[in-house]
């Protein structure tokens, strides 16, 4: 943390017998998020013309598309003329991405359950108590992941796509291999060499870890895990 920061209050998650379990610092970047709902992440961002995710206030970063008209416009309704301010659509594009983020934050912010079966492991031997929000997370990703891809190949013939994305179905080889042949750089590279290692570093990190718990090493998914995913500059 910087000097001269302001310190943020740490919240210690205990169970019956007193001892803590993971312990939290209460997220901030959600505090200005319309309704502080998970579900208005993406708000005030829709999906331009060109496929890419822009802000409604500034030219797109893809095609540099103007900024949106925000002009209240007259709309006949009967025999009356009504004032209406322009809605948008947002940036998340199905039904089931507002879910995934409803069950993100309900995860996150739900009381921790004790995890008795593991209170005889050590803290390194068992997983974090929401270990599930990372499991969550990594499913929701996934469908971004394979919509960037679609977007990409949506000139190419619907049997090449499928083609593709049935040769490259795992997420490791979506973000390694297939991302490669589409942009000739890896995904987790892309992000660092457009600015975003921090987020390049965690995602890697959040993959190393899934997959670990998935092959037997579920106390991979931490406290810490779990607390810099959600909080990632706490």
């Amino acid at each position: 943390m910087p000097r001269g920061a302001p310190t943020r209050k740490i919240l210690s998650l205990k169970d019956r017998a007193g001892r803590v379990i993971m312990t939290k610092t209460p997220t901030t970047w959600s505090d200005d998020l319309p309704g502080r709902s998970w579900a208005s992440l993406w708000s005030g961002y829709v999906v331009c013309g060109c496929g890419g995710i822009r802000k409604i206030t500034e030219p797109c970063p893809v095609c540099a598309a103007e900024p949106y008209d925000l002009t209240p416009q007259a709309v006949l309704v009967g025999d009356e003329a009504m004032i209406v301010n322009p809605i948008f659509a947002g940036a998340e594009g199905r039904y089931e991405d507002y879910v995934y983020l409803q069950m993100l934050q309900r995860e996150w912010e739900r009381p921790t359950a004790d995890f008795e079966h593991f209170a005889h492991f050590s803290e390194t031997d068992r997983p974090s108590a929401k270990a599930a929000l990372v499991l969550l997370f990594w499913g929701y990703f996934e469908t971004r992941i394979e919509r960037l891809h679609r977007a990409v190949m949506k000139t190419l013939p619907p049997r090449i796509v499928e083609s593709q994305l049935r040769r490259y179905s795992g997420i490791g080889s979506r973000l390694f291999e297939l991302y490669q042949i589409l942009f000739d750089t890896t995904y987790f590279d892309d992000l660092s060499a457009h600015g975003f290692g921090i987020v390049s570093d965690l995602l890697r990190d959040t993959h190393r870890r899934r997959n670990a718990f998935a092959h037997g090493s579920p106390q991979a998914i931490n406290d810490e895990a779990v607390t810099s995913l959600v909080s990632p500059n706490t």
